[in-house]
């Protein structure tokens, strides 16, 4: 039986049943070569996907969900599309996914809202789609918010962040470590007189990072309170901002800390604009190392977290809870520094 070009053009779309009849495969066979799920000849495969082409066929999205009840689709929810910290992972999920014929939806906060708030109103807008699992990626959020979500949705993996109540489903580096090392790099350097710039007070893994680094120093006995500290919020105008505070305050340090990469950016240009020398007058430590570091002027130093294995392993294990998959799972992600032109010996 031929499906002849008259028929399509009065059905306008061709149907699963049109490859089927003119690759003369059963309606079934067809099916299973397009998803790729059970046993195909190669010749039966080959026919239908010659089919496929000669009649311009996409396969219904719709259909397929009501197959096999589920709608191939992991959501995501990052706190701002910005910086190249998120497109990281934004990346590595979509890449992740598409090595299953999986796609992804991405939703991020709006609106004059609370960070929380547009954060618990962005991952409910994620559920509310039906998405097959949901990656959360938020220091905004409350652990009882990560429980009322969680209870909403089980299958969701937690990114960059700690949460003892759910561990298997919880991806993140030793943050705490991450600040030690920022610290060491500096000492170790001779500096003693420093000054932070942190991100939001509310931020568990600023917190962690933060709580390191000042107990590094504190091994080396130099006091907290010594140490100029300016809380802000990840963003590159809060870096800029925040070092324009420093220097209106004319506490001298030599050694500065940004909380992340995206900060120490705009930093380094605030203080080139104040006439100081990165390194020669002010050596400079971001946070996070992602791959913008490499291309700033100075090369940036920085503390660096294993972004892409993070999301890979956090995105994989979400998918094995939610199509039945078998990849091995990592659960240790070492912390190191990238040492570049942006940390020199104090003078």
């Amino acid at each position: 039986m031929d499906v002849t070009s008259k028929e399509r053009e009065t059905r306008n779309v061709a149907t699963l049943k049109d490859v089927a009849a003119l690759a003369g495969v059963g309606l079934s066979t067809a099916s299973r070569a397009i998803s790729g799920n059970g046993p195909v000849s190669a010749e039966a495969a080959a026919r239908v996907q010659a089919a496929i082409e000669q009649l311009n066929f996409r396969p219904s999205s719709i259909g397929r969900a009501m197959a096999t009840k589920s709608l191939g689709i992991i959501g995501i929810f990052v706190p701002t599309f910005f910086g190249s910290y998120y497109g990281t992972i934004l990346k590595e999920t979509d890449t992740q996914l598409r090595a299953v014929r999986r796609h992804v939806v991405v939703a991020t906060g709006c609106g004059e809202a609370s960070p929380r708030e547009q954060a618990i109103e962005a991952v409910r807008f994620l559920i509310g789609r039906d998405c097959d699992g949901v990656v959360v990626i938020s220091h905004d959020l409350y652990d009882d918010d990560l429980q009322m979500l969680h209870a909403m949705h089980p299958r969701m993996a937690f990114l960059n962040r700690a949460f003892d109540q759910l561990p298997e489903a919880s991806f993140c580096a030793d943050h705490f470590h991450g600040g030690e090392m920022a610290a060491r790099t500096l000492i170790e350097h001779g500096h003693r007189e420093l000054a932070v710039i942190g991100g939001p007070s509310t931020s568990s893994d600023n917190a962690a990072r933060l709580h390191g680094f000042f107990a590094e120093l504190a091994r080396h006995g130099i006091e907290r309170r010594t140490v100029p500290h300016i809380v802000s919020d990840f963003s590159p105008e809060g870096g800029y901002v925040a070092v324009g505070t420093l220097l209106e305050r004319k506490h001298r340090f030599t050694g500065l800390f940004c909380a992340n990469d995206t900060m120490a950016m705009s930093a380094l240009a605030r203080l080139q604009q104040a006439g100081l020398r990165v390194p020669h007058d002010v050596s400079v430590i971001g946070y996070d190392d992602d791959y913008s570091a490499a291309y700033m002027a100075p090369a940036l130093t920085s503390v660096h977290i294993p972004t892409a294995e993070l999301t890979r392993n956090a995105v994989r294990w979400l998918i094995n809870q939610c199509y039945g998959t078998q990849w091995p799972i990592e659960r240790t992600f070492p912390v190191s520094v990238t040492l570049r032109d942006s940390v020199a010996q104090a003078k």
